[in-house]
């Protein structure tokens, strides 16, 4: 274990000199920021590359060895510290190892930053399908007989894109036999946890993709541990990625004015991870515990428990998860998301002493309940079935697609039509469709059943308007 954090020591040296600023950036440590107070102070450590604090791009000070405390904690061989979140990350992954015209196993249920990387980096994406969680309610892993069976039908693939665990918390067991058959035929493994940066903390957490073999991981520190937004990190290991071209990408996708804010609570974050002890482990299960139990005397409140200690979902019979959350949210509880079924909480990764006002949020959550289960239950909450074709690959390129003539329709008219769009409920994230895929009937149903619950639904599309942009018939050059 280490408490040590290079960075943040070096920012806190730094402003003790009392530095006076004619430098970027323009708020002279805070002097002139309007922000509140309660922020304003945190602007003396909003610094540049100055001498001392080392340059995120080509580090050989604080950054370098914070990196390098970064990599000895999660074991990988090389770790990189992210500012513009997982997104960056899995832009930069995505480019290191694959080239135009590469064909790429993806899994469906990926973040769209995974989607936007694939169609900048103009690869052949082959769509895996998703085992349906009948008892999460949600799209979870791929199965080894999935990738086996789409190796044997695109033996050229360069790469497999996974996402573990999936936003809920659940973690798919298969995931480390997946690994290990792809590198049989030395196809690297590029796995996005945006959700699993404390995973290190072991049992009874799930293992981390890196440790069950996974070449590169991407993590957002700042989702499950006390890391800013935006903050996340990049792992590698092995021989099949190679770490300079991984930097390469990284030096483009990421700003290149980082902040230095971000880059100490990443530090912060990994010390916290790395120090997390026995005693931590016991005190935070035996919180949740308490917290849990309370909660299932709620009348009315169903609760289920993932694979990942650190998520839960909260179910309320007849009413769908986004007036569960609108109720939440009256009372000042505020859920990571909802969706037609439920809402999921990401509980806080405690340490001993730590208080959290669980008694509180329990009874606030008690009422929220109660004023929902007065309300009229709704005739529809369960989305519609989830595709049935488990390996599939867009018809269009991308590249057909930018070239082709586009109409917008109504979306009683589109099925069979090629989306020429992505359509996304936001969150999770997950596109309900993407650039070059047919709108199906299964598809259309589940984007109506998102509308009629109050979902959010992010992408180039028309909705107001019952209206989706499409590929016109014979619009493909």
């Amino acid at each position: 274990m280490t408490h040590r954090r290079p960075l943040v020591e070096a920012l806190k040296n730094f402003q003790q000199q009392r530095p006076v600023s004619f430098h970027v950036p323009g708020h002279k440590h805070g002097e002139l920021s309007g922000l509140p107070d309660e922020i304003r102070p945190a602007l003396q450590y909003d610094q540049t590359e100055l001498s001392g604090l080392d340059d995120l791009h080509y580090p050989d000070g604080p950054i370098r060895k914070a990196q390098e405390l970064l990599s000895e904690a999660y074991g990988a061989d090389q770790s990189f510290f992210l500012v513009n979140g997982s997104t960056s990350g899995n832009l930069a992954m995505i480019h290191a190892v694959c080239k135009e015209g590469d064909r790429v196993l993806v899994q469906r249920n990926s973040h769209k930053s995974i989607f936007h990387a694939l169609e900048l980096a103009r690869v052949r994406p082959v769509y895996l399908a998703p085992g349906w969680g009948q008892a999460s309610q949600s799209a979870e892993g791929i199965s080894l007989e999935t990738v086996k069976e789409a190796l044997r039908q695109y033996p050229d693939a360069k790469a497999l894109i996974l996402t573990y665990p999936n936003y809920y918390g659940m973690a798919r067991t298969e995931t480390e036999d997946i690994i290990s058959y792809c590198h049989q035929f030395n196809i690297p493994v590029l796995v996005d946890e945006a959700h699993g940066a404390h995973l290190l903390a072991g049992q009874p957490f799930p293992q981390s993709a890196l440790s069950l073999g996974a070449d590169v991981v991407v993590q957002s520190a700042h989702k499950t541990l006390p890391a800013m937004t935006m903050g996340s990190y990049l792992h590698i290991q092995g021989t099949r990625i190679n770490a300079e071209k991984i930097r390469k990408y990284l030096r483009m996708f990421q700003s290149s004015s980082p902040s230095y804010l971000i880059m100490a609570s990443l530090d912060d974050a990994r010390a916290y991870i790395q120090t997390y002890s026995s005693p931590d482990m016991q005190y935070f299960e035996e919180k949740r515990r308490l917290f849990i139990s309370s909660l299932q005397t709620i009348a009315g409140l169903a609760v289920f428990e993932a694979d990942d200690p650190l998520k839960i979902m909260l179910r309320v019979e007849g009413h769908n998860g986004f007036k569960l959350q609108k109720k939440l949210e009256e009372m000042n509880v505020y859920v990571e998301l909802a969706d037609i079924r439920q809402v999921l909480m990401v509980l806080p990764l405690l340490k001993q002493g730590h208080i959290y006002p669980f008694a509180e949020i329990r009874s606030r959550i008690r009422e929220a309940v109660q004023k929902l289960r007065k309300e009229q239950v709704d005739p529809k909450i369960m989305m519609a079935p989830q595709e049935t074709t488990v390996i599939s690959e867009p018809e269009i390129s991308c590249e057909a697609i930018d070239l082709a003539d586009k109409e917008w329709i109504s979306y009683t008219k589109a099925m069979g039509r090629y989306s020429a769009a992505m359509v996304t409920p936001y969150p999770p994230g997950i596109p309900l469709a993407v650039p070059g895929e047919v709108w199906t009937h299964s598809k259309l149903e589940r984007l109506l059943d998102h509308l009629a619950a109050g979902a959010m639904i992010q992408g180039e599309h028309n909705l107001a308007e019952k209206q989706l942009f499409v590929i016109q018939h014979g619009g493909v050059k």
